[in-house]
């Protein structure tokens, strides 16, 4: 079966990297992320820039001309950036923009309908959230206000888990990563948004899993392979990132 990286990290310390938080990640290159994925038939995936990266986009865009163009990138914009430099990154294979509503070093909470929309009107890219579903409700006004977006990481808490519910019925699109950093049974979470939606969930590594309580392993894997049926896998594990970044395939 096809499986689709919806979501991994890239980290070339032959670019700019920024503390976040004190925290500064170790390395982790395009070789050893193919080296770690090598048996599990991973035929495509969408890097996607850290807090760590900041505004820093040409670690992204060496990446993608290594992985080829069956990979995507989802890049940390600033307001500011110019049409020229922004068609330059559409060009490339980035197809989204990321707001770390949690950690920060991505575009303020304040910019994000305004960004989101400029970038989806110009260029048909969608909005990734790494924000935590227990502050999701005060912020559906806001989100209301967003044509395309995911939310990464399942949400991160059991205490939002409804109001993840409720945007996953809305046709959002919610990423199946990071199990090591949630508060609850991502499995039970998952069964619960595939019947709500069977669109919406989509599988990632999260590699390298930095500052996960738990790093990714094939065990992971393995749940939603032990918990879904073949139809449902093929949903989670490929389809549904698929049509999400579709301007690609």
């Amino acid at each position: 079966m096809k499986i689709f990286d919806a979501h991994f990290h890239i980290i070339n310390p032959k670019f700019p990297l920024v503390e976040n938080n004190g925290y500064l990640p170790p390395e982790f290159t395009v070789k050893d992320y193919q080296d770690k994925v090598e048996s599990y038939g991973i035929s495509g995936g969408a890097i996607v820039s850290g807090s760590f990266q900041k505004f820093d986009q040409n670690y992204l865009l060496d990446a993608l001309k290594v992985f080829g163009k069956n990979y995507v990138g989802v890049a940390n914009i600033p307001i500011t950036m110019e049409s020229k430099e922004l068609e330059k990154l559409n060009q490339s294979n980035i197809q989204a923009v990321r707001f770390n509503l949690k950690r920060g070093g991505s575009e303020s909470l304040k910019n994000l309908v305004e960004l989101s929309n400029r970038l989806f009107n110009d260029y048909g890219w969608h909005t990734e959230l790494y924000v935590d579903s227990k502050n999701l409700k005060e912020l559906k006004t806001t989100l209301e206000q967003i044509p395309k977006f995911s939310i990464d990481h399942l949400g991160l808490s059991n205490d939002g888990l409804n109001d993840l519910c409720f945007w996953a019925e809305k046709g959002v699109k919610i990423k199946a990563t990071g199990f090591g950093r949630l508060d609850f049974n991502p499995i039970t979470a998952m069964k619960r948004i595939y019947s709500i939606n069977p669109d919406a969930l989509m599988f990632g590594t999260d590699l390298p899993s930095t500052r996960a309580k738990t790093p990714f392993t094939f065990e992971h894997l393995k749940m939603i392979k032990d918990n879904f049926s073949d139809k449902a896998q093929e949903k989670i594990l490929y389809q549904n990132a698929i049509k999400w970044y579709s301007k690609v395939f």
